[in-house]
């Protein structure tokens, strides 16, 4: 943490409760009383009214008029940014993300404190195999340093690259690094799953013109191909959270009708079959026919 975010921290903190000593906030931000001292200091310059109190039950708070006039952040914000800060908690896995919600915990009355949302993300124990990769990327990016590693595609081939990093994107239950591959001479997106012997480079790059929100996205995001498919009626929640209720259409007593957009490509496939006996599909022909032989594939596997 720079002096920046401790300053604000400081601040926030002071907002909620009454004193705090030294010692707290060298403990809670793993630095010296001697530096906690100079915080204050440079926070008195700034015009923020912070007092001291010497003593046993000593230390330092913000002046009452000031907490009333100028309250940053209501409890219900602070509510809010906690319910999503421990979302992200389970699939980032930061000791970061971990002392920030501590820290908005403790400019939060436990009186007032009414949870009225939880977030619960499948616990994979592989997202904790690959928060070094997380961090290192990280600091990469903030850094503006080269990173190289081996990457292995869909289909089981390596190869070296060298790259340099953009931004990190977490999508559906993955996360993923978007960056420019030199070897490549182009804007790629590698899933952090398939990277392996990442090494942070000592080289520095400066930010070519980087790409827009949609070519961004654009650049990790598959073919898509809408097809038609017979659906029952114990799957049709799970096709409205994805593609919502315009995408299911009358059929039958039976089934309904999904129009949905899939990948042109085997995670598509895998997708679909998902859903087991659950669906058909009947629209186009030709990907119908490639579905079926996919599937026949499986079961070849078994035989």
């Amino acid at each position: 943490m720079d002096k920046v975010e401790r300053l604000i921290s400081i601040i926030m903190i002071l907002l909620k409760k009454d004193v705090v000593s030294s010692k707290e906030f060298a403990q809670l931000f793993n630095v010296s009383k001697r530096t906690i001292l100079r915080d204050m200091e440079t926070l008195s310059l700034s015009n923020i009214p912070i007092y001291s109190i010497n003593g046993v039950n000593g230390g330092y708070g913000i002046l009452d008029e000031y907490k009333v006039d100028k309250r940053l952040l209501s409890s219900s914000d602070l509510e809010n940014i906690l319910t999503a800060l421990s979302g992200l908690e389970q699939i980032l896995v930061s000791e970061e993300v971990e002392m920030t919600i501590k820290k908005i915990e403790a400019m939060v009355s436990p009186l007032s404190l009414n949870r009225s949302i939880q977030l619960s993300f499948y616990e994979w124990e592989g997202r904790s195999e690959i928060l070094q990769i997380l961090k290192t990327c990280q600091e990469s990016i903030l850094k503006r340093k080269l990173v190289s590693f081996d990457y292995i595609d869909k289909n089981g081939t390596m190869t070296n690259r060298l790259v340099e990093p953009y931004e990190l994107h977490f999508s559906e239950t993955s996360w993923y690094l978007i960056g420019f591959c030199l070897h490549r001479q182009g804007y790629r997106t590698f899933k952090l799953s398939r990277i392996d012997h990442l090494t942070l480079d000592e080289r520095t790059f400066h930010p070519r013109d980087y790409l827009s929100g949609k070519e961004r996205e654009a650049s990790y995001q598959p073919e898509l191909v809408a097809i038609k498919a017979l659906i029952s009626p114990s799957i049709k929640d799970q096709f409205i959270e994805r593609y919502g209720r315009k995408s299911i259409g009358d059929y039958s007593s039976e089934f309904f009708l999904a129009t949905i957009n899939v990948p042109q490509n085997s995670t598509g496939f895998q997708f679909l079959a998902s859903f087991g006996t659950n669906l058909t599909i009947v629209e186009p022909k030709t990907y119908a026919e490639d579905f079926r032989n996919y599937l026949i594939k499986m079961i070849n596997a078994y035989r």
